[in-house]
């Protein structure tokens, strides 16, 4: 990874980037969106402006939303023209298609220090496909390429793997990725000690290689949320109509628990206590109980209070800490004190001088409730890209930059 070029590698001036970003960002209304959250364009925004800076011209390719290769209006990317051009305090063109002779001709057009932006990629199933002549045709709108989209470098997909082939070394990252891809190296194998990894959320089937890859790397792995009931379950815990995941392996988790039980390095932690209730909905019945004795009907929402006092121990004592997924339910007040607690323990320590990396969607909302979400050393912009780089592989997008 060290042999990576950035954008700082090269002099744009009279050349054209072909410049790959995340702008799928959270709308409010599809019909005329209103950006929720512009994290993703705020941090994309230094990679552009260095391009203009040095008298380049941009050529940026998003995806919006999943059309599934269907041009539809309620996914045009033409909202965020006014929202880029405010903020990059310059005009920014528009093409309606990403590749043919109209888009060559405007970019043949453009002047230096000036942005096109395509419509939606992914109005163009090619994309998704990851087919090599569209990704040919992509290849010809630009100079060099620069990959800045690190929520989707985890995919496969035509403008990420394929069209970095066609440009020989005039291939380089962007800010963006720079930075996910350092705040990731700190948390493993560079971070500070004690190192401590939070998965939350419900997902466990696409988390059990992260699990696995974490013994012997991080000090503590804290599981909570609807992944830690198919381990209590797998031990031979009792946890009534609780979230399990759908995930039948038990045999495996039972296997991963005895290998953490192996080795003297890295604790694995699930809640001791949890609040269950007896429908799923804010209003329902609530009682506490011991994680492994939920009762039929019960089910259980939101870590307890002897858990949050546990988890929010050992991130006060960590140095350096990852959170991926909530702790409960916690769009429903009446079972959110779980994840705002430990959100408010990670905002705490990284006061206190740890290194703090939240990742996906849930996690940052849940930030995003308490304004803590500017208290934290890093937002990662890719949940699963994220995750995936937990299992330690080189993501896709970055490998095509490498080779």
């Amino acid at each position: 990874m060290e042999n990576i070029k950035t954008v700082n590698d090269f002099n744009f001036k009279n050349k054209t980037a072909l410049v790959r970003v995340d702008f799928n960002v959270p709308v409010n209304n599809n019909q005329s969106p209103q950006i929720i959250d512009d994290t993703r364009i705020l941090y994309s925004l230094p990679t552009i402006q260095k391009i203009i800076s040095d008298f380049g011209k941009v050529v940026i390719i998003s995806h919006f939303g999943r059309p599934k290769g269907e041009h539809s209006k309620i996914y045009s990317l033409r909202f965020i023209i006014s929202y880029l051009s405010e903020k990059l305090k310059i005009p920014i063109k528009f093409s309606e298609n990403c590749i043919g002779k109209t888009v060559e001709q405007k970019i043949s057009e453009l002047k230096n220090g000036e942005v096109l932006l395509l419509e939606n990629i992914r109005f163009y199933k090619e994309e998704e496909d990851g087919n090599e002549n569209f990704a040919f045709q992509l290849s010809k709108l630009g100079d060099i390429y620069v990959n800045d989209a690190f929520g989707v470098s985890h995919r496969s997909h035509a403008s990420i793997t394929i069209v970095p082939k066609f440009f020989g070394k005039k291939k380089c990252i962007g800010f963006l990725m720079k930075k996910e891809i350092e705040s990731l190296k700190k948390v493993l194998g560079k971070g500070k000690k004690p190192v401590t990894i939070l998965l939350g959320g419900a997902k466990i089937s696409s988390k059990i290689a992260i699990i696995e890859n974490l013994i012997n790397v991080v000090d503590y792995v804290l599981i909570g949320g609807g992944m830690s009931y198919p381990f209590i379950k797998a031990q031979g815990g009792k946890v009534g109509d609780s979230l399990v995941d759908e995930y039948k392996d038990l045999k495996m988790l039972q296997k991963i628990i005895e290998q953490y039980k192996r080795q003297n390095k890295t604790k694995i932690l699930f809640p001791k206590d949890v609040i269950i209730a007896d429908s799923f909905k804010n209003s329902a019945k609530t009682r506490i109980v011991s994680i492994d004795s939920i009762p039929n009907g019960w089910m259980g929402l939101d870590i307890g209070p002897e858990s949050i006092k546990h988890f929010c121990e050992i991130i006060n004592c960590s140095r350096t800490i990852l959170w991926n997924g909530p702790l409960g339910v916690f769009e429903f007040q009446n079972f959110s004190s779980g994840t705002i607690s430990i959100a408010k323990a990670i905002v705490i320590a990284t006061q206190n001088g740890a290194f703090s990396l939240v990742g996906g969607g849930d996690s940052i909302a849940a930030l995003k409730m308490k304004k803590y979400e500017t208290k934290i050393s890093y937002l990662s912009t890719g949940g699963g890209a994220m995750l995936e780089s937990l299992k330690n592989k080189i993501l896709p997008g970055i490998k095509a930059i490498i080779s």
